[in-house]
C-alpha cells in the first residue's frame, strides 16, 4: 500500500528559474477542421422557459454557517427578510429557510413579484428553482463485469484488497430498495443501507403544480433510477459494485416518477452533513446552470466540512458546448462525464433465414418482445420522420425496420405504428447498441439494434425472401464499437466562468446494476447518472486506502492519475478528446491508490487567453525516495464555431516549462512554472485543451489537464435572434404550457412589433402584463429589464428603475428555445416603497451582461429596447 500522503501545507515549495523549455505542439503549424466519421447529434426544438412554477431561491448577503457566519446573524438576516418583505408587500410562500449550506429561502412567489424580492434590503440574489426529471430506464440483466476492468476497481478489489469498508456513502436520489439482496436485503434500517430519509413521498412530482412534498422516514425506491445508482457504488451479490463494503444513506428527493425541485435537494445536502457522510453521489443535474447555482455552491460548501461530493455532469452533449449543469459545476465538486461500457449484455433474436444473432435492447413502454415465436416480416421503412416528410409506406401486417436520426424515437413509432406496422426495429446509424427514450405504450413491440444488425437486415430483405427476427431466451455479450469513448450523451463544458468542467469521467453508457425487487431485480441504464456512482465507489476505496486525504485533495489525486481517451470522432487519428468533454480523463482507481506523488492544482483553468498564460504547478514527492520527473505536454482536440453544433480541430497551444527535469528530495515539493502559448485564432469562439504531463523517471505518469477560451470571451453575442425574429414584446394568456412558439392549452402569445395595452389585471391565473422574450446563446452575468418612461425618454426612477433582474442566467438548451421575463407595472421608490407606475407609455429595455462582464463596461452589456407599451389600469 502506498505511504500515506503528507498535507502540502506543510511542505516548502522551490521554484526553478532556469531558462523555458517548450514542448511543442504535437500537430501541423496550420490548424486543421476536423470531421467525426460519425453524424453528431443534432439539439432538437426547445421550449419556452417560463417559470410557471413560481419557485424561487432568494440568497441573502451572509455566508452560511458552515463558512463562519454565526447562527444567531443568519436568523437575524432571515427574519429581517420576513420583516421587510412584508413591507414591501412581497406575496409570497416561505418553503424551506436555509443555513447550513447556504443562506436563504425558496419561496413560491409570482414571476411578477421578482422585480419587487430583488429590492428587499438584504438580498444578493434571485435564482429560479429548477426541476429535475428522473432519467429513463431500460430493463435488461445484470452484469458490471465488463464496466470494472474500465476503472481498475477490480484490480483495486482483488489485487489491494479495497472493498470500501468503514466509508459512509450518501446516495441523493430515487432512494435505495434495502430489500434487495445485493443491498443488504430485509427492512430498513440494515447492515448496508444504515440511514436515510424521504424528502417528498412516493406521489410528488414537481411537474404537477398541486404536488406537495410528504416527507417520512422510509426511503424505499418506487422508481428504480437510486437502487441502480447505489448498486453501482458498492452492491455485493449477484452483481458487485466498486466499493461493496460501503454503508449507504439514502437520501429520496423524488417520488416515483417525473421531478423534483433543487431546494429539496439543498435540504437533503443538509440532512447528508448532518448524519455523517463521507461522500456524497448526486446522479442529478440542471443542464447550461452556472457554478453559482444554488445547489453548486452548497455542494461546494459540503466539501469545505470534509465531505467529498461527486455529481454526474449532465447527458446534454447532443446540445453543445457550456451545457454541464449544478451541482457538478460546483468549484469543490468532482464533475463526471460518461464513457461507454466496452460491452454489452443483452437479450439476443436470430435473423431468419441465415439464423444470424441480433442483440437487441426494448424501447421504453412498448410491449415486451416474446420469447418465443417469430415476428411478421420485416419492410424497410426508411427514417420515418413524417413531419419531416419522409414516406413510409404501408406496413400493415408487417414489421417496420427503422433507421435511427432525423427525429425522436417516439415518432418514428408512432408513424410506422399509423401505417399498420406490428412492431418497429430502429438499427443505429452510429456505432453500436442504444438504449431507446421516449416510446410511450401503444400495441406494438419497438427494440433497438446496432448499425451492423441494421445492414444485415437490409442485406437479408434485398435477398427477396422474406425475412424475420425468431425470439429467444438468448442473452449474448456483446464488443461495444464505442465502448471507452466518451459517450454521445455526456455534456461538455466549459462552466460559464470558463472553469475546467469536466473533471474526470467514467463508465456510464449501457451500465447494468441493481433494480428495485418490484421491478425485476437488475435494469441496463445509460447516463452520467451512472458514471457518478463509479467516482462515487472510487472515492470510498481510495478514502479506505489513504483516510488521510482531505475532502479537497480528493479531486486532485484522482485526476492526476485518470488516463485521456481517443477523440470518439475518428478514434484512429490518436488525437485525445477535448479537455471540455472528458476532463482528466477515465478514473483510474488503483492509479490514485498507489500514486506516491501529487501534482497541484489538479487543473488549471486558464480563463480567456488573449497571449501567453503563466501558471505554476507543485509536484510533491509523498515517497521514502529522491524522485525525478519530466515534464511534457499532449495536446488535446479543440472545439470551435457554433456553439449548439460544435465543429471540431487539431489547433495545439505550445507549452513550456521554467524547467523540463526536476529532482524532489523525498517528502518534498518544487514548484514549476508552466507557460501556454494559445493557439491561433483561425476560428471564432476557440476553446482548446491539453495536458501537463509529470512523468516520474522510472514510475507513473501523472497529469494536469488545462482548458482555455481562445480570445475575448465578451465577443460571444448573448441575446440573438432566432428563427422567429426574438426578441419580442408580448402577452401571454392562459398559457402555463408551452411546445415551441404553442400554448399547449389553447392560449396564445405571439409578437406584438408596435406595442400594446396592459391593464395588469390577473386573468385565469396569469397578470395581463407586458413579456419579454428572448433567446440566449450564451450564458450572461446578469439579465435586467430597465423601465423607460416615454414621456421623459428616461427611466422612471434614477436609482430603482430596474423591474427584473437576475443573476446567473443560462444559456437556452438549442436555437430555437427562449428565456421569458414579464413586469408587473411597479417600482421601487428612494424610501423603500413599492409603489405602481402612473398609467401612460413606457418602453422596456432588456439589458444582458455578458458571461464575466465587468458591470462598468458598456461594451460588455447588450441591449434590446421594445415598442412603445401603454399602462391602463382603467
Amino acid at each position: 500500500m502506498a505511504p500515506h500522503r503528507k498535507h502540502l501545507a506543510s511542505l516548502a515549495g522551490l521554484t526553478l528559474l532556469a531558462g523555458l523549455v517548450s514542448a511543442a505542439p504535437a500537430g501541423a503549424d496550420e490548424i486543421s477542421e476536423l470531421a467525426p466519421l460519425h453524424p453528431v447529434p443534432a439539439p432538437g426544438d426547445g421550449e419556452l422557459v417560463h417559470q410557471a412554477n413560481g419557485l424561487w431561491f432568494i440568497e441573502l448577503e451572509s455566508p452560511p454557517t458552515t463558512q463562519g457566519t454565526s447562527e444567531s446573524k443568519v436568523d437575524a438576516e432571515q427574519d429581517e427578510f420576513r420583516t421587510e418583505a412584508e413591507a414591501f408587500g412581497l406575496e409570497y410562500d416561505e418553503r424551506h429557510s436555509f443555513s447550513d449550506l447556504w443562506n436563504g429561502f425558496s419561496v413560491e412567489m409570482d414571476d411578477a413579484q421578482v422585480s419587487t424580492a430583488r429590492e428587499i434590503p438584504g438580498v444578493r440574489a434571485i435564482y429560479p428553482v429548477v426541476t429535475y426529471r428522473i432519467p429513463e430506464v431500460d430493463e435488461s440483466v445484470p452484469d458490471l463485469d465488463t464496466a470494472l476492468p474500465m476503472t481498475g476497481a477490480d484490480i483495486a478489489q482483488n489485487e489491494l484488497g479495497l472493498r470500501g469498508e468503514g466509508v459512509r456513502v450518501a446516495i441523493m436520489d430515487t432512494g435505495v430498495d434495502y430489500t434487495h439482496p445485493d443491498l443488504g436485503g430485509g427492512g430498513f434500517p440494515n447492515d448496508r443501507v444504515v440511514t436515510g430519509h424521504d424528502f417528498v413521498g412516493d406521489d410528488f412530482n414537481a411537474q404537477d403544480p398541486a404536488a406537495v412534498p410528504v416527507p417520512d422516514a422510509d426511503p424505499q425506491d418506487c422508481n428504480g433510477h437510486g437502487t441502480h445508482v447505489a448498486g453501482i457504488v458498492g452492491a455485493e451479490g449477484e452483481v458487485t459494485g466498486v466499493a461493496p463494503d460501503v454503508e449507504f444513506g439514502a437520501y429520496k428527493v423524488f417520488g416515483c416518477s417525473g421531478s423534483t425541485t433543487s431546494d429539496i435537494m439543498i435540504a437533503a445536502m443538509e440532512q447528508a452533513l448532518a448524519d455523517d457522510m463521507d461522500v456524497l453521489n448526486m446522479s442529478i443535474g440542471s443542464s447550461h446552470s452556472w457554478p453559482q447555482y444554488p445547489t453548486a455552491t452548497a455542494a461546494d460548501n459540503l466539501v469545505d466540512e470534509g465531505m467529498v461530493v461527486v455529481a454526474s455532469i449532465g447527458n446534454e452533449g447532443a446540445t453543445g458546448l457550456y451545457s454541464a449543469g449544478a451541482p457538478g459545476l460546483g468549484e469543490n465538486v468532482i464533475g463526471v462525464a460518461s464513457f461507454d461500457n466496452t460491452h454489452v449484455r443483452t437479450a439476443t433474436a436470430l435473423a431468419r433465414p441465415g439464423g444470424e444473432p441480433v442483440p437487441y435492447m426494448e424501447m421504453d413502454d412498448a410491449p415486451v418482445p416474446a420469447t418465443s415465436g417469430t415476428t411478421d416480416p420485416l419492410a424497410e421503412a426508411g427514417r420515418a420522420c413524417t413531419a419531416l416528410g419522409d414516406e413510409v409506406g404501408d406496413m400493415t401486417g408487417r414489421t417496420a425496420l427503422v433507421i435511427r436520426g432525423g427525429c425522436t424515437f417516439a415518432e418514428k413509432y408512432d408513424a410506422a405504428v399509423a401505417a399498420g406496422a406490428t412492431g418497429v426495429v430502429i438499427y443505429n446509424n452510429v456505432p453500436g447498441l442504444f438504449a431507446g427514450g421516449g416510446v410511450a405504450a401503444g400495441d406494438a413491440f419497438s427494440v433497438g439494434v446496432s448499425d451492423t444488425s441494421g445492414a444485415h437486415l437490409l442485406e437479408l430483405l434485398e435477398g427477396g425472401e422474406p425475412v424475420t427476427l425468431e425470439w429467444t431466451e438468448q442473452t449474448s455479450t456483446v464488443p461495444n464499437p464505442t465502448g471507452g469513448l466518451i459517450s454521445s450523451f455526456s455534456s461538455y463544458g466549459l462552466a460559464a466562468d470558463l472553469s475546467v468542467k469536466p473533471d474526470i469521467g467514467a463508465p456510464g453508457g449501457l451500465i447494468n446494476s441493481t433494480y428495485p425487487m418490484a421491478k425485476g431485480g437488475y435494469a441496463t441504464i445509460s447516463g452520467t447518472s451512472m458514471s457518478s456512482p463509479h467516482v462515487a465507489g472510487g472515492v470510498a476505496l481510495l478514502l479506505q486506502a489513504r483516510p488521510d486525504l482531505d475532502a479537497h485533495e480528493v479531486r486532485t489525486v484522482l485526476q492526476n492519475s485518470a488516463d485521456p481517451r481517443a477523440w470518439w470522432g475518428n478514434p484512429g487519428l490518436g488525437l485525445l478528446d477535448n479537455v471540455h468533454r472528458q476532463g482528466a480523463g477515465m478514473l483510474d482507481i488503483p492509479g490514485s491508490v498507489l500514486a506516491a506523488s501529487t501534482v497541484t492544482p489538479g487543473k488549471l483553468s486558464l480563463g480567456a487567453t488573449e497571449g501567453p498564460a503563466t501558471e505554476t504547478v507543485t509536484i510533491t514527492n509523498d515517497g521514502d525516495e529522491e524522485a525525478v520527473y519530466e515534464l511534457s505536454h499532449e495536446s488535446a482536440l479543440g472545439t470551435h464555431g457554433d456553439t449548439f453544433a460544435p465543429s471540431f480541430n487539431d489547433g495545439s497551444a505550445d507549452v513550456a516549462f521554467d524547467s523540463d527535469k526536476v529532482t524532489v528530495a523525498a517528502g518534498d515539493s518544487v514548484d514549476v512554472r508552466v507557460t501556454v502559448t494559445p493557439p491561433a485564432r483561425d476560428y471564432e469562439q476557440m476553446v482548446y485543451g491539453g495536458y501537463v504531463v509529470v512523468s516520474q523517471v522510472g514510475g507513473e505518469t501523472f497529469r494536469v489537464p488545462y482548458a482555455a477560451y481562445n480570445g475575448d470571451y465578451q465577443e460571444i453575442t448573448a441575446v440573438t435572434p432566432t428563427e422567429y425574429g426574438l426578441p419580442w414584446l408580448t402577452r401571454i394568456t392562459e398559457c402555463a404550457a408551452f411546445s415551441g412558439l404553442e400554448c399547449a392549452d389553447g392560449g396564445s402569445f405571439e409578437n406584438r412589433p408596435d406595442g400594446e395595452t396592459y391593464t395588469l389585471e390577473w386573468v385565469d391565473g396569469l397578470p395581463d402584463a407586458p413579456y419579454v422574450i428572448a433567446h440566449l446563446d450564451h450564458h450572461v452575468s446578469r439579465l435586467e429589464l430597465v423601465v423607460i418612461d416615454e414621456r421623459t425618454g428616461r427611466p422612471i426612477h434614477p436609482r430603482n428603475n430596474i423591474a427584473v433582474s437576475v443573476d446567473h442566467v443560462g444559456r437556452n438548451a438549442t436555437p430555437t428555445s427562449f428565456h421569458s421575463y414579464v413586469w408587473d407595472g411597479t417600482y421601487v421608490d428612494a424610501h423603500g416603497r413599492v409603489k405602481d407606475v402612473r398609467n401612460g407609455e413606457y418602453r422596456l429595455e432588456l439589458r444582458a451582461l455578458k458571461a464575466l462582464g465587468d458591470a462598468g463596461n458598456p461594451d460588455h452589456w447588450e441591449t434590446w429596447t421594445s415598442p412603445v407599451i401603454t399602462i391602463d389600469r382603467g
